[in-house]
């Protein structure tokens, strides 16, 4: 075989339209590996890097709050992991249908419509706010109905109220970060991360130790926290991306429709997977003792969130490099992007769940002082390792599906795999087996297991040659101000 002469340019992290030819030599492995490690962390770095410092504000709000005592931990737990969980999940995904615009745009050249494209996800994603208010409002009934005990419910439904304006920041927080991804524009959303981190930081020690506002000062540094966030991600775009952000326009009110359903198809790709380990908590609640079962959990969903922060940034990475190769017609750089980057996260996983595992008696310290709830997570340690492990896979496919505009498909494998087969599974070993916890998440990651080899065998069958073409197709609709939703439903006529 004659050697492969591999083409990329050191310039930027979307290069020359000249598309990578096969590999046919391991040096030729290297210099793949080498090329698109450089292009994804280039990307992916600065993203997780501010995702974790946002999911930091989580975390560090659960840890105030945690030592304020077992109850106060349980009821803003619940808060965030079901309620704010919901709604995070929800307007993520709708936003996420600008991964799949925004990336290919830019790939294509088409650079103005990408400010188009966010006021139209800032106008969808207010409205989607409004429409989860009643969520808000009725949180302690809600999980009354739901089966959690009444004081931790009634806890986490002034919490939950006390966090409406956090909710609303994130209509604007999400277009404009998916804006700036989409350019690869990611700097600046690390280092706001950065200064927003230690921001919540100080106000959380003003509020809850300086004021003694209790949980009331938690929602209140939350929700200054999150629209400092979005107020200066705003500020940033209109005052210095000038390429994309060509000022406030009324093309923004047209075709809303259209995009309304790829915005839902997005959200309830994404929603089915937030919401799946949402259910897990609420399925504990009913459990006996409750507030340790719910505790303890939650502590092990607050580990597992931070490197799941990790991997929505690599997530978002690959959904930007795989779309930007589509819009530039380069179908095997696409695809070796795709294999660098499993490969990479699932190495990160391994090692994330190797120190899960050598530190499963200590590592709960840092949420709680009762010994009870540390023995408690020692005990869901090895089931918190293999999710990881899992999750540093799923994720990564996931982007792939958003680059590629594959939300409809991925939507129903998720409807199956998580609630037709893996919900029933853990209800199942859970309450009729009697494993309570540990069977509850054993038949969630059975869900889990199956959803991600799926997912692997519909990459490995892509044909993305036709996917370059769809990719055109889709945009020369939406410049057009049309769109037929078939060109978005499935990969299937993409395959092998």
């Amino acid at each position: 075989m004659e050697n492969t002469e591999l083409h990329h340019a050191p310039e930027g992290l979307v290069d020359t339209n000249v598309d990578y030819t096969k590999m046919t030599s391991f040096a030729d492995v290297r210099t793949v590996f080498s090329a698109e490690s450089i292009k994804l962390w280039g990307i992916a770095g600065p993203i997780a890097f501010s995702i974790l410092c946002n999911y930091g504000v989580n975390s560090f709000t659960s840890i105030f709050v945690g030592h304020l005592g077992d109850l106060e931990l349980s009821a803003v737990s619940i808060s965030l992991s079901v309620i704010s969980n919901f709604s995070f999940g929800f307007l993520l995904g709708m936003a996420s249908a600008l991964e799949t615009l925004c990336g290919q745009a830019f790939g294509a050249g088409q650079v103005e419509m990408l400010g188009i494209y966010m006021q139209r996800s800032w106008i969808i994603l207010l409205g989607g706010c409004i429409c989860l208010l009643p969520i808000y409002i009725y949180a302690e009934p809600i999980l009354i109905l739901l089966g959690q005990e009444r004081d931790i419910a009634e806890l986490a439904g002034v919490f939950t109220l006390q966090s409406i304006p956090q909710m609303f920041s994130l209509a604007i927080n999400f277009p404009t970060q998916k804006f700036l991804q989409a350019q690869t524009k990611v700097g600046f959303l690390a280092w706001l991360g950065f200064v927003a981190l230690i921001l919540h930081v100080i106000i959380l020690v003003l509020f809850m130790k300086v004021l003694a506002w209790g949980t009331g000062g938690a929602a209140a540094a939350y929700c200054t926290t999150a629209w400092i966030i979005a107020l200066a991600q705003a500020a940033y775009v209109i005052g210095w991306c000038k390429d994309g952000w060509r000022g406030f326009s009324w093309l923004a009110f047209k075709d809303l429709w259209a995009f309304i359903k790829l915005s839902v198809a997005s959200a309830i790709m994404l929603c089915l997977e937030v919401w799946y380990f949402m259910i897990l908590i609420v399925l504990t609640g009913h459990l006996d003792n409750p507030v340790i079962a719910v505790g303890s959990l939650s502590i092990c969903m607050n580990i597992n969130g931070w490197e799941g922060m990790l991997f929505i940034g690599i997530n978002a990475a690959i959904s930007v490099r795989v779309s930007n190769e589509l819009g530039l017609g380069r179908p095997v750089a696409a695809k070796y992007s795709v294999i660098v980057t499993i490969v990479e996260s699932l190495v990160i996983g391994l090692l994330c769940a190797a120190i899960i595992l050598i530190t499963k008696d200590h590592f709960a310290v840092i949420f709680t002082d009762s010994k009870e709830m540390i023995k408690a997570v020692s005990k869901l340690a090895n089931l918190l390792g293999i999710t990881m492990i899992l999750n540093s896979v799923q994720p990564v496919i996931s982007g792939v599906a958003v680059g590629g505009g594959w939300q409809y498909l991925v939507a129903y494998i998720n409807l199956f795999c998580y609630y037709i087969l893996g919900l029933p599974l853990g209800f199942f070993f859970g309450y009729k087996l009697g494993y309570r916890v540990e069977g509850i998440w054993i038949g969630m990651i059975c869900g889990t297991a199956l959803q991600t080899f799926i997912l692997l065998v519909i990459v490995y069958r892509t044909n993305w040659n036709k996917e370059v073409e769809q990719a055109s197709e889709r945009m020369r609709q939406w410049t057009g101000q049309e769109m037929d939703t078939n060109t978005t439903t499935s990969p299937g006529a993409s395959k092998n």
